[in-house]
């Protein structure tokens, strides 16, 4: 079987090897991006909070890589870090929970990048969670989300109850969006809240 010709989702040069049978088999997530592209965005080596595991830091490459898919559409690009994501929670047996988007943020969006984060890597996951408020934290100072009154609620309380849970986001700056639905999901009765966050800001 010949494997069909792939190219890199951020540069387009053409992939070596790409979807075999040995792939097709294993359900091995495939290759999306170029050595070269890849070895651009900084890898995080020390985690700074206990309960959040981070995989990236945010440099050029991931601004580029976040204007592109963010902000131009371009919602292919949510396969860029499908392994790495795919490798943290594959096998992980606790509830993931994508941090939601905001109904008017969505539909401006058209798309919640988060999810398709998680779609990207095959990996299950349930939306028990509300946000509140449309406003954009990034727009804000520090001060101004740190005192930012309670962005989520629960929408099923009895579906997390005594459940761990996995918070899934893209980008931890203050840790902000992560505490408050950590808070939320906790006052609902929720066993242990810990989160995944593609990148550190």
């Amino acid at each position: 079987m010949n494997k069909p010709i792939m190219n890199c989702l951020l540069c387009e040069r053409e992939l070596q090897g790409g979807m075999g049978w040995k792939e097709l088999l294993t359900a091995v997530l495939p290759k999306t991006i170029c050595q070269r592209c890849e070895q651009r965005f900084e890898k995080v080596t020390q985690q700074l909070d206990a309960d959040v595991v981070t995989l990236f830091h945010y440099n050029d490459a991931m601004k580029d890589f976040l204007h592109r898919y963010k902000f131009m559409h371009d919602v292919v690009l949510a396969h860029v870090f499908n392994r790495e994501i795919a490798a943290h929670l594959k096998h992980d047996p606790r509830l993931i929970i994508p941090i939601p988007m905001h109904p008017e943020s969505l539909k401006q969006r058209t798309f919640s990048h988060v999810d398709e984060y998680l779609k990207a890597a095959n990996i299950p996951f349930v939306q028990h969670l509300a946000k509140l408020s449309s406003e954009q934290q990034s727009k804000k100072t520090r001060q101004e989300r740190l005192a930012t009154a309670q962005l989520f609620e629960v929408t099923n309380p009895a579906a997390i109850k005594h459940k761990n849970i996995v918070l899934v986001d893209d980008i931890y700056t203050t840790g902000t969006t992560f505490r408050h639905a950590k808070k939320a999901l906790l006052e609902a009765g929720a066993n242990t809240v810990d989160g995944f966050i593609l990148i550190h800001s």
